[in-house]
């Protein structure tokens, strides 16, 4: 396998100053360490520097870059590493390091023997048999227990190739009773908007430019997405519309949906707001599972057509079901997508959709969500810091605040819903109301 020199660049990093949070996690060497913050706190960029500049030092060590699944690894994190951190400094070729694998690298070689592993919990075979010095995990939220204390395992010091060994990763903040919060051992830093220097400057905290806008964005978030986007809590959402939602127990890894199983297409419409079209399969004993989405603004809908054509290419499907407007569905149908009209009952949706959320007799719930399902991400949408896709609604789809005098049947608040609306339309069409309800008996 050929190797790849990483160049510099105009964004590669000369230096780096931490601050706050950030300075502890650099200077920190303990086993189990994790930085916590709200968003655009710098934690990712402090992490990538850490480990980074730590195999830089320590010649011949074992470093592994890891995240919750290998193709959001490539996607996110590893952006950073190579265009804001490689290579350091640029003016030293000695520094240079090389990337084997191209647009699917495995591994990163650093002049001094030293070596950066990635890979993902979706395929963890890969690297778990390796001994590492220092692991970094990227969004440690994601991550169940059990993937963290294996992960652990493979970094105690028998590697051998440094003073000391860790484990340490950074996170947004999650419900309270998140595993993060309950491990004993594990050092939780929590970092603030000030930590990071693109927003305050360091030396006479005056808010810069950017921090302007960033800040103005964080303000206007809502609910849950405020209290741990902006406030850092680790919070859950009150009123919380899908109570037994959990990333932990809803989200499985991806594998081939196998050709006998029955197929479904889901349309929500929207131009501003998402347009929402998910893909779901059924296996013999009735689960459902979401193998791909578009979650997508400012697009037509004859372009939304073409490219759910394109997807669907090789499929077939036991019906699209779609949101009621007249115009948007004739459009589906003039580009072959025949429709049939989604069930609107909000209430009574909900109360389907609760059902397979839960726990049956197996351990196991009836309805789940492949990670990666997601065909593109909307910028403009991850720029405000909204859903992104359908699980990312979850948290902040809630009742509104119970005001006395009020009935309990209240629809939840119209805010960030589309996904929601999907999953309803989704679930009332495949779900007999009479059946589904013998089946929980």
């Amino acid at each position: 396998m050929s190797a790849v020199m990483i160049q510099a660049s105009d964004e590669s990093a000369v230096g780096f100053k931490c601050y706050g949070a950030a300075r502890e996690l650099w200077r920190s060497h303990g086993p189990e360490v994790i930085i916590s913050g709200p968003y655009e706190t710098g934690k990712t960029y402090a992490g990538v520097q850490k480990l980074h500049t730590t195999l830089a030092k320590y010649p011949r060590a074992q470093g592994l870059m890891v995240r919750k699944t290998y193709k959001s690894l490539i996607a996110s994190v590893v952006q950073t590493y190579e265009k804001k951190v490689l290579p350091y400094p640029p003016e030293d070729d000695r520094c240079a390091v090389a990337k084997f694998g191209k647009s699917k690298p495995e591994w990163y070689d650093y002049p001094n023997g030293s070596r950066l592993w990635l890979g993902g919990m979706d395929n963890s075979s890969k690297f778990l048999s390796s001994e590492f010095d220092v692991i970094y995990v990227n969004q440690a939220e994601e991550l169940w227990l059990d993937d963290w204390e294996k992960l652990g395992g493979r970094a105690t010091g028998r590697a051998g190739n440094m003073p000391y060994a860790m484990i340490f990763g950074d996170c947004n903040p999650d419900v309270g009773t998140h595993w993060i919060m309950q491990r004993v051992g594990l050092q939780v830093l929590h970092s603030v908007h000030r930590d990071n220097p693109v927003l305050f400057d360091p030396d006479s905290g005056e808010i810069t430019e950017q921090g302007k806008r960033s800040m103005s964005f964080l303000k206007k978030l809502t609910g849950v997405r405020y209290k741990r986007g902006f406030q850092g809590l680790w919070v859950g959402s009150e009123g919380m519309v899908y109570e037994g939602w959990g990333q932990s127990i809803h989200m499985t890894d991806r594998f081939e949906v196998p050709a006998d199983w029955k197929r479904y297409r889901c349309i929500d419409f929207g131009f501003r707001n998402p347009f929402v079209c998910s893909w779901w399969a059924e296996d013999p004993d009735g689960d459902l599972y979401r193998y791909r989405e578009i979650y997508m603004t400012e697009r037509t809908v004859k372009s939304h057509a073409e490219q759910i054509n394109a997807l669907s290419e090789g499929e077939r499907y036991v019906a699209t079901i779609a949101d009621h407007d007249a115009s948007d569905r004739a459009t589906l149908l003039e580009n072959g997508i025949s429709t049939i009209a989604a069930k609107k009952d909000i209430l009574n949706g909900i109360e389907l959709v609760q059902h397979r959320l839960q726990i049956k007799g197996n351990g196991k719930p009836s309805i789940f969500f492949m990670r990666d399902s997601l065909v593109e991400c909307d910028q403009s949408l991850k720029s405000r810091y909204k859903p992104t896709c359908t699980e990312e609604e979850f948290p902040g789809y809630v009742f509104p605040e119970r005001k006395e005098g009020k009935a309990d049947d209240e629809k939840p608040v119209k805010v960030d819903d589309h996904g929601m609306d999907v999953v309803r339309y989704l679930v009332s069409h495949v779900d007999n109301s009479t059946q589904f309800a013998m089946d929980w008996v």
